[in-house]
């Protein structure tokens, strides 16, 4: 049961994390024209390699703790959400009211906060919730490959580790 509390709890700060950055840079990633080039090449230059690769580099150069796990999960997992966040920003951004703030000298962030982020809560809570298993089972396997949370932590990664030993075939 330990090991399940700290799955789970490092899998709910990261999502909560990944969630905050990705909406965060999806919204301004979708309104702001002049940064769509930008984040289209910084989404494709991480996209291009896979996540697991960049875990264990990262636990190879910098070391293995649930805080450096967690802070470059987080750094890595924010892809997919804003780039969800930034398609459904498009949809929303040259509507009517949306023109008209502009016109009117409304803030970036008062149009962001006001006319476009209540339409993505409802999609903003599913990455939530689907996020949870797909950290739980990338801890869990770097974890297992002795890249992850160091060992007097029991996480299921180091569980099945520890099981892998004694299993006789």
């Amino acid at each position: 049961w330990s090991a399940t509390r700290t799955s789970i709890l490092l899998s709910v700060l990261v999502s909560l994390g990944q969630i905050f950055v990705g909406v965060c840079i999806g919204l301004v990633w979708g309104y702001v024209r002049k940064l769509d080039r930008f984040f289209t090449e910084l989404y494709n230059f991480i996209d291009n390699i896979p996540t697991i690769i960049y875990m264990t580099l990262i636990a190879l150069m910098i070391g293995k703790s649930t805080l450096i796990m967690g802070i470059a999960m987080v750094a890595f997992y924010w892809l997919g959400t804003a780039r969800n966040v930034r398609n459904l920003v498009f949809m929303y951004r040259d509507r009517e009211y949306n023109l008209a703030s502009r016109c009117l000298g409304t803030p970036l962030m008062r149009i962001l906060g006001r006319n476009i982020f209540p339409y993505l809560v409802s999609v903003i809570i599913l990455r939530l919730a689907l996020s949870i298993p797909g950290i739980i089972a990338y801890e869990t396997t770097l974890s297992y490959l002795g890249f992850g949370i160091p060992l007097p932590t029991p996480t299921w990664g180091n569980l099945l580790n520890g099981a892998n030993n004694s299993v006789v075939i």
